[in-house]
């Protein structure tokens, strides 16, 4: 599962995405419209200013804006540079893996085999998904056709 920074970091870069070319987006801006709590945001802004994904600006009129164009920031970016994990079971993670709880030696786990799959998978999704892309808003519940 993502991370609550991920998630924050995911949704501020979508604001800043959004303000792309329109000059700096103070932070008070992105943490009132994202319901990010302002020093949660601080620290992940200023994590990703230094990863050199966005320019800070102190001062009055200061603000962020995305050092690259949106279309060069794809959301497996985000993903990685606050390490969330796109792991579903423990034993599929990179960067926290652990052996599950209750579970077969991992090399004779097939879950895992398949929750490996899963992982790589989004992974190349979120890659290729930058930015730039429109992201079209899905109903609350897909509602199922065959149940009816």
């Amino acid at each position: 599962m993502l991370s609550q920074k991920t998630r924050y970091t995911i949704r501020a870069f979508q604001h800043l995405a959004d303000h792309w070319g329109k000059g700096q987006v103070q932070l008070a801006d992105i943490a009132e419209a994202q319901n990010i709590p302002p020093k949660f945001l601080t620290v992940i802004l200023s994590e990703m200013a230094r990863e050199g994904l966005l320019i800070s600006q102190r001062g009055r009129d200061g603000g962020y804006q995305l050092a690259l164009p949106p279309v060069d920031i794809s959301y497996g970016d985000l993903v990685r540079l606050t390490r969330g994990s796109l792991a579903l079971v423990p034993c599929a993670a990179r960067n926290a893996h652990e052996q599950c709880k209750n579970c077969l030696p991992e090399i004779e786990c097939r879950m895992r085999s398949l929750m490996l799959k899963v992982r790589d998978d989004t992974a190349a999704i979120l890659d290729r998904i930058t930015l730039a892309d429109p992201i079209k808003m899905e109903p609350l519940f897909e509602k199922d056709e065959a149940a009816e």
